[in-house]
């Protein structure tokens, strides 16, 4: 399997373009294309934290929301926001539109890090942020994929995050003052310490 099977899944394909928003003041469901989206009944297990279909009774992975200012992000059955991330069965990769200003070089960097994992591990790799900015790596699998090592996926996250470490504190920082708006000399007056 080479890099060039992974496609960089784009959000247009299920969305009309974002950057064709119009006027900023509208309500954030409306922005997407004028029309106020058909809403989903969910149900979710606070236990499990499996978010299921209330109509349909299908579990539901990720959850597509617009931001006030109209942007398009995923957010994980485990109710964190998903980075990136990769699938091995479909063949993609997805960056969350979110964070488009994240710099190019580092958006390649993730790109590289989340499809050379599934490509040696399988299954299906995010990068997620959890509310407070923190980096969580998560991996999953089909339940009919018997190919997928869980034990070898779990010390493939240790070592990704051992070698990127600097890369994910950076991304921690850019979390904490462009998303939470957390004023950026306590941040670093925090590392410093």
């Amino acid at each position: 399997m080479s890099n060039k099977n992974f496609e960089e899944k784009e959000t247009r394909e299920v969305y009309s373009d974002s950057e064709s928003v119009g006027d900023e003041n509208k309500p954030h469901s409306e922005t997407l294309d004028g029309k106020k989206p058909e809403g989903r009944r969910l149900i979710i297990n606070k236990e499990t934290g499996k978010i299921t279909n209330a109509e349909t009774g299908e579990e539901v992975s990720d959850i597509q929301v617009v931001t006030e200012d109209g942007s398009l992000g995923s957010v994980s059955a485990g109710g964190r926001i998903i980075l990136c991330g990769a699938n091995a069965y479909e063949m993609k990769y997805y960056f969350n539109p979110l964070f488009k200003k994240i710099p190019e070089s580092i958006q390649k960097e993730l790109h590289i890090i989340s499809v050379l994992f599934t490509q040696e591990a399988g299954g299906v790799f995010t990068i997620e942020f959890e509310d407070d900015g923190t980096i969580t790596m998560e991996t999953t699998r089909d339940e009919d994929d018997i190919t997928y090592d869980e034990i070898s996926a779990g010390l493939l996250i240790g070592e990704v995050r051992r070698q990127r470490q600097d890369l994910f504190e950076a991304l921690q920082m850019y979390y904490r003052a462009m998303i939470l708006h957390e004023d950026v000399s306590a941040i670093l007056s925090e590392d410093d310490e």
